[in-house]
């Protein structure tokens, strides 16, 4: 697969992605190597490993990043519970020793989190490691064993090494600087908010019964809306929420009916300081343009 025909394997699953992206993901899967995505959040980065998995026939393994993740909740952990039994009958049975300590640190007792499931699947999945730089920096620094050798160390079995090497995408919207470690184990590209004749594209895909004016007039709303002083700029899943409220209430123009317009910027604006930043006027204002 040439990366023009994964760039139009993508539209086929409705994501329409830039020359440099799908270049990237070719890249990627050609390289085997990890593909770091960085740009503001709702650009459609997660949606790049859902499509991705789509089109490779594969399931996606998501791993959710957070301050304070470690180990057990991105790796694995040990099921105490069934183990603490397992122990208490092995007990009552008379069994002591080497043999239930090897049983009760076996499989049957491992709890599989993202990581390890993804590098023991007998199909390379799609692995998503979300929003990376949520995470501390110690977590990432143990992120780069997997992400160099594919492969975890459990202490009480040994080394797992990948079954498969997964496919892997790190998604970043700059909460925090990544390590130069971790950027030398991923390549890398920029996802940044799409042009207009993108997100018209995008659009299209997604909403194919809306009229072609109103999908004019909703991107053109949407990105002159982006370039107001807004905490939360909305992204391409608020566009989308924002065309289905217009069809939901028949609305074909932006500027018919400025109270409507209005009340549907609760799908593109995400705090009050925004909607209070966004009046009646300065709403009909951006409609007006865009018609």
């Amino acid at each position: 697969m040439t990366w023009t025909t994964l760039q139009t394997a993508l539209a086929d699953q409705g994501y329409i992605a830039s020359g440099d992206l799908a270049m990237a993901l070719h890249l990627s899967l050609t390289l085997g190597r990890p593909l770091l995505l960085e740009g503001a959040a709702g650009v459609g980065k997660t949606e790049v490993a859902r499509v991705l998995a789509a089109v490779q026939d594969t399931q996606v393994i998501r791993l959710q990043c957070y301050e304070g993740l470690d180990a057990s909740q991105a790796i694995y952990e040990w099921n105490y519970q069934r183990q603490l039994l397992a122990i208490r009958a092995a007990s009552e049975d008379g069994e002591t020793g080497k043999s239930v300590e090897a049983r009760i640190f076996s499989d049957e007792f491992l709890l599989e989190r993202p990581l390890l499931k993804a590098i023991r699947q007998p199909i390379a999945p799609v692995l998503l490691i979300d929003e990376i730089d949520r995470a501390d920096e110690e977590f990432e620094a143990y992120l780069l064993e997997v992400l160099s050798e594919f492969q975890i160390t459990i202490p009480e079995m040994g080394t797992v090494s990948a079954t498969t090497r997964p496919i892997v995408i790190l998604t970043a919207n700059g909460t925090r600087d990544l390590s130069d470690a971790l950027r030398r184990r991923c390549l890398y590209a920029h996802v940044p908010y799409p042009d207009h004749e993108t997100e018209l594209s995008i659009l299209v895909a997604r909403r194919p019964e809306i009229e072609d004016r109103l999908c004019a007039q909703i991107v053109g709303f949407v990105q002159a809306l982006r370039k107001q002083d807004l905490e939360k700029k909305p992204g391409i899943a608020e566009m989308l929420d924002f065309a289905a409220a217009l069809m939901g209430l028949g609305v074909a123009d932006l500027t018919t009916d400025p109270a409507v317009l209005q009340a549907t910027l609760t799908t593109l604006l995400k705090t009050q300081t925004d909607r209070d930043a966004i009046s009646t006027e300065i709403a009909q204002r951006l409609a007006g343009k865009a018609a």
